[in-house]
């Protein structure tokens, strides 16, 4: 399995995985258990940097103090976290404990992670922090302790400092973009600088390369990698040009924002260079019409906004899906951006030298504060030397915790039996982790489909179908390898991002009729799939009377689109299943 394989790469933890048959699962002390919730939070950060940020899902199970099984959510569309972990420990899950970071969040559609654990005979569950989407909070503790098992959430079933101080938070450090997205409805946004000891981010001519060290440097492609963007502003592109990539050779890739009222831009800059990474300018409304025709002739995605502010800005990177944004701008965005109270979280790079100068920029602009009382002071500050450098880091916002405030959709019921969430006659579905997200094609839901030789083959996922066939038939050698690639591609987003790469790169291989042809490839890999799944085809049939919308921002064909221009196809397709299911089915589903 390769998510075992990255599991003992990245973590000390897999050295703990002994078989044994022996201690007692309830008398673990509180210490221990705690640290194993830490190991669990630990182990769902492993597919950082590779995959696009998505809620982080660690399970290790363990009887007594030794890990028998472990697992982590390795993009959205892929096998869950606990059913890793039970194919691991196999007969040890049986009377053993599972450690969860977060409450289970099903994207299949039938409560895999639960069922994965009560049919493994796992006897307790830990649960570091109940999931704060509205829809998914409290639904999995529910289902298991229906089932019998024994489940203890930190801070309601499990006192105690080691639990409530170090377990909690590392449960809630690893998702934090998760819980500020749920709590304040933007992306989980940090700000990174680095600057000399005298406070300054280039000398006075502007010259800034290099401020801190190349050991550093690594550190922020890691923390890019973390993105789903990276923002700057207009300076930053004019002055430095910046190419903004992960540059880890793979794995997941950022998007880059650029902010500019006037698009006062060169022609010729690296990040109208779309072809490895997508690039989105946000301007004014009608700031510089030809400048906006000479990047959207580029491929530049440019969003007007009657007023361009960060807050503005924010509201549409949540609208689009993003989780987590890293701020790279220079002082004069950054001020604004902390002011309008976007900025949850900072990274200082300090580097040992001085550079002076009266007019030499600083990283952070005016702020309007006249007084040292009236500075900003960071949470749960930390420090680390990075090679010659001093790295800073802390919160401007705490973390949310949301578990105590946000009621479930039957303890709103319970308090107001009017209210019910379900009313509304428009369903919109993106993420796989939304209420509707096993509509998505990246949902883990496997497909057996014919070839062109009418033998079947079994493909991962919708997406992988879909992507593949913009090659296939596979006349070329070299088509046929594209289509090997993108099936055993690890997970939905990556087979997506292969795809869309090979067509830029190969377009000579994308097969002639796929613009016509595509719909109907779609939709076939659809119809197995919910003819496949009956717990599927039952959730869409619930919907009759509904309008379903892929909810994608920047996808205009499968998706709404931002303001509803998108085509919806992907919505149109499954109602149009939907009609042919229920008309073809003699009794209600």
């Amino acid at each position: 399995m390769v998510l075992a394989l990255s599991f003992a790469a990245f973590s000390p933890v897999a050295s703990l995985c002994t078989r044994t048959n022996s201690c007692s699962l309830r008398s673990t002390p509180h210490s221990q258990e705690a640290s194993l919730l830490r190991q669990a939070a630990e182990v769902a950060d492993l597919s950082a940097g590779l995959t696009a940020p998505h809620p982080n899902f660690g399970c290790v199970i363990a009887r007594g103090t030794d890990v028998v099984g472990h697992g982590f959510l390795y993009a959205q569309g892929t096998k869950c976290a606990e059913l890793q972990a039970v194919e691991i420990a196999r007969e040890l899950s049986r009377g053993a404990t599972a450690y969860l970071n977060l409450e289970p969040g099903d994207c299949y559609g039938d409560l895999t992670p639960v069922s994965s654990l009560v049919q493994a005979g796992i006897s307790r569950v830990v649960v570091g922090i109940r999931h704060p989407l509205h829809h998914l909070r409290g639904k999995a503790i529910q289902a298991l302790r229906s089932q019998g098992v024994q489940v203890d959430v930190v801070g309601e079933d499990l006192l105690g400092k080691a639990f409530e101080v170090e377990a909690l938070k590392s449960c809630l450090v690893v998702n934090a973009p998760l819980l500020y997205w749920a709590a304040y409805c933007v992306p989980f946004s940090v700000l990174k600088f680095a600057m000399t000891l005298d406070g300054k981010i280039a000398a006075s001519s502007g010259h800034a390369s290099w401020v801190s060290s190349k050991v550093s440097r690594h550190r922020v492609f890691e923390l890019r990698g973390r993105s789903d963007a990276i923002i700057v502003g207009g300076n930053t592109v004019r002055r430095d040009d910046p190419q903004l990539t992960a540059r880890h050779g793979g794995g997941h890739v950022p998007a880059r924002i650029v902010l500019s009222r006037t698009l006062d831009f060169p022609e010729e800059r690296k990040l109208w260079n779309v072809f490895d990474a997508y690039t989105i300018v946000a301007t004014q409304r009608g700031a510089c019409k030809d400048m906006q025709k000479k990047l959207a002739s580029k491929g530049v995605e440019v969003v007007e906004f009657d007023f361009l502010n960060p807050k503005d800005v924010m509201e549409y990177c949540y609208d689009r899906g993003y989780l987590s944004l890293l701020w790279e701008c220079g002082g004069s965005l950054s001020a604004p951006a902390i002011k309008s109270g976007v900025i949850h979280k900072l990274f200082a790079f300090v580097a040992p030298k001085i550079i002076g100068g009266e007019n030499a920029p600083s990283p952070v602009g005016e702020l309007g504060n006249v007084e040292m009382t009236q500075a900003i002071d960071l949470i749960d500050v930390s420090y680390e030397q990075i090679g010659p450098d001093i790295l800073v880091s802390g919160y401007i916002k705490p973390i949310p915790d949301l578990s105590p405030v946000i009621p479930s959709v039957d303890e709103t019921s319970a308090l107001d039996p009017t209210i019910s969430p379900y009313e509304t006659n428009i369903i919109f579905f993106y993420k796989t982790w939304d209420e509707y997200g096993v509509f998505s094609n990246f949902s883990p839901h496997p497909v057996q489909m014919p070839d062109e030789n009418g033998d079947y083959i079994m493909w991962p996922s919708v997406e992988h179908y879909y992507q593949a066939h913009k090659f296939i038939p596979a006349d070329a050698p070299l088509a046929g390898e594209f289509v090997q690639q993108i099936k055993i591609a690890k997970s939905p987003e990556e087979a997506a991002r292969l795809g869309r790469k090979l067509q830029r790169q190969h377009p000579e291989m994308v097969r002639e009729d796929w613009d016509t042809v595509k719909i109907d490839v779609m939709y076939s890999a659809l119809k197995c799939k919910f003819s496949t799944y009956s717990n599927l085809k039952s959730l869409l049939c619930s919907t009759a009377g509904c309008i379903l919308v892929e909810a994608s921002p920047h996808d205009l064909f499968w998706g709404g689109g931002r303001e509803g221009e998108g085509l919806n196809y992907l919505g149109r397709l499954l109602m149009k299943l939907r009609s042919e299911i229920m008309e073809n089915t003699s009794t209600p589903v």
